[in-house]
């Protein structure tokens, strides 16, 4: 007697796969104060120039600091130590001007994982040592903790005084792995972790 067959089960299709969480870029400064800075200066000194050049062109004599300024450049020699000095300021200036216009800057924020391209988000770096001196003080024997957040590292200092340094060390470690792999941030920093007694350094 053959063994009574159920009902036809249809083939479940696999489920979509969720999208790919992507890293959040970190985030540009505006930059306002280097570009007010410079746009006021230039703004000045081209006004100045140009108010001197018109003054000359109508039968006036130039202004005392431009003609000063050209006897200078005539006289002094390439490598006087007043023409080196300004030549040093202005190519550590255009330096300075270059390093703000291509590096992003904000470097207090963290940029998290997201899971639209859409969405952008940052965790700021002084919530993110808090978080983990707080998860660091539910340590049993952990008396005190100093977090310093990096962007590549995480750099927590921790106190001790009855447990054995090994066994701190190592609840530490689990500890706040888990709590930065918690954090969802796009590149999770490395722990540096250090236990000593109080009053010794680690």
């Amino acid at each position: 007697m053959s063994e009574p067959q159920g009902p036809p089960t249809l083939d479940k299709a696999p489920a979509a796969a969720p999208p790919a969480v992507q890293g959040s870029g970190r985030f540009w400064s505006p930059r306002r104060v280097p570009s007010v800075v410079v746009a006021v200066l230039l703004l000045a000194g081209a006004g100045l120039l140009l108010y001197d050049i018109a003054a000359v062109r109508a039968h006036h004599p130039a202004m005392h600091w431009r003609r000063a300024l050209a006897r200078q450049l005539a006289e002094r020699q390439l490598d006087d130590t007043w023409v080196l000095a300004g030549a040093g300021v202005a190519v550590a200036l255009g330096l300075w001007l270059i390093v703000l216009a291509v590096t992003p800057g904000r470097r207090g924020l963290l940029p998290m994982w997201r899971p639209h391209p859409e969405v952008r988000a940052a965790l700021d770096r002084e919530a993110a040592a808090l978080l983990l001196r707080d998860r660091a003080l539910d340590v049993s024997g952990v008396r005190s903790v100093r977090v310093r957040m990096r962007r590549t590292r995480a750099d927590v200092r921790a106190e001790s005084h009855f447990r054995d340094l090994d066994d701190v060390h190592a609840d530490l470690a689990l500890t706040l792995g888990d709590a930065i792999r918690g954090l969802g941030l796009a590149r999770p920093p490395t722990l540096s972790l250090r236990v000593a007694r109080p009053g010794r350094k680690g």
